[in-house]
């Protein structure tokens, strides 16, 4: 589970850490939303009263701004937070992949217009959690 920081990704986990107070070693981006997963515990606090953190964090870099649950042990969870409101039917995980089934528009809108979507999926889970995705 190793993920490559940049400069920007680094830039913006510093911003993210002065605004919010909330460390935190995962940054990327997926459906031109910026998305930083923090632990379980710390939510709340990273978001703030009122979501005042991520408004002041979106206007700051003028991007979306979403957090998620790091994912401990719950793969299913993750993956479910990462592509919300899209519905899927299943997650599975195995030793060296993750298998996503879902209808055919849900699929759709999961591998998106020339595959952007889906090379970002991939390339999240890859570096966050070590493993292959498939759609299926």
């Amino acid at each position: 589970m190793t993920q490559t920081i940049d400069m920007k990704c680094m830039r913006q986990l510093n911003l993210f850490e002065r605004i919010t107070g909330v460390r935190t070693k995962s940054c990327f981006t997926y459906n031109r939303t910026l998305i930083f997963a923090v632990p379980q515990a710390l939510i709340s606090k990273a978001i703030g009263s009122q979501a005042e953190n991520i408004k002041r964090l979106s206007s700051i870099l003028g991007q979306k701004i979403r957090v998620i649950a790091l994912p401990k042990n719950n793969v299913k969870k993750f993956i479910l937070d990462l592509i919300a409101p899209i519905k899927i039917d299943s997650v599975e995980d195995y030793t060296s992949s993750i298998e996503i089934s879902a209808s055919t528009q849900s699929k759709a809108a999961l591998i998106g217009r020339n595959k952007t979507k889906l090379e970002e999926l991939k390339k999240i889970t890859k570096d966050v959690l070590g493993k292959e995705l498939r759609v299926i």
